[in-house]
């Protein structure tokens, strides 16, 4: 699997998060039918210590990329197609933006993991998540900090940027934000954290999103994924 072919300036794509502790085999078989690019896996905090049985069963269902999508450095596993690579760019807390890597980069090299590194940036849209709770930092406000840290992130090096609302999260993140943080760097938008409707997917996208990331959404309703697919046939 090659990152650049899946996530790329050039296209807008739906990718699934999925959280092995809520893991449902039905919602994989919708979908092997729909247009999701990849499937995330992960969480800000896993109970029941099921990331490897989680990515093997998708994979057992279906051929679509699975990439980990750690909350930290336990969630590892070489029957993944992938991995982000992902510093929590929006906080000051050394444990996210480094601290947690350094953990895991061994285990990465010796499972021959595919990296992928992304800046995660969790920006303020009202709400307290699970993202900011887990990782004991604040959510960026004011749209000119948000645009400069994502600039950095492109400066760094890393791949791609990933706007987050938070797990959880009511609103999505704002259009106008997502419109001039496309227009402001040359790496792919990732934007993700409360899409809960087609609409509001197609909103993101329009907007300028090259990935839009749906998750809390389909474990609440798996068969919006039927809603969704259609925008981004």
């Amino acid at each position: 699997m090659k990152f650049d072919k899946l996530i790329h300036k050039r296209s807008s794509s739906l990718a699934v998060l999925v959280d092995p502790d809520k893991f449902d085999k039905e919602l994989i078989k919708l979908l092997k039918k729909s247009s999701v690019s990849f499937i995330l896996v992960g969480g800000s905090k896993l109970k029941r210590n099921n990331l490897k049985e989680t990515v093997k069963a998708i994979k057992r269902i279906t051929k679509i990329p699975v990439i980990l999508f750690p909350g930290d450095e336990s969630q590892l596993c070489k029957e993944a197609d992938g991995i982000f690579i992902l510093s929590l760019l929006s906080g000051r807390n050394p444990e996210y933006l480094i601290e947690k890597q350094v953990r895991a980069a061994k285990k990465i090299k010796e499972l021959k993991l595919k990296t992928f590194p992304v800046a995660y940036i969790l920006v303020d849209t009202g709400s307290k998540s699970v993202t900011q709770k887990v990782s004991k930092t604040k959510p960026l406000k004011g749209e000119q900090k948000i645009l400069d840290t994502m600039l950095a992130a492109e400066q760094l090096g890393f791949k791609a940027v990933y706007l987050e609302a938070g797990s959880g999260a009511k609103q999505q993140v704002n259009a106008a934000l997502i419109k001039k943080a496309s227009q402001s760097i040359s790496i792919p938008l990732i934007v993700g954290g409360g899409v809960s409707s087609a609409s509001g997917a197609k909103k993101a996208k329009s907007s300028g999103a090259n990935v839009v990331v749906v998750g809390n959404a389909l474990e609440k309703n798996k068969l919006l994924i039927h809603a969704l697919s259609k925008v981004f046939v």
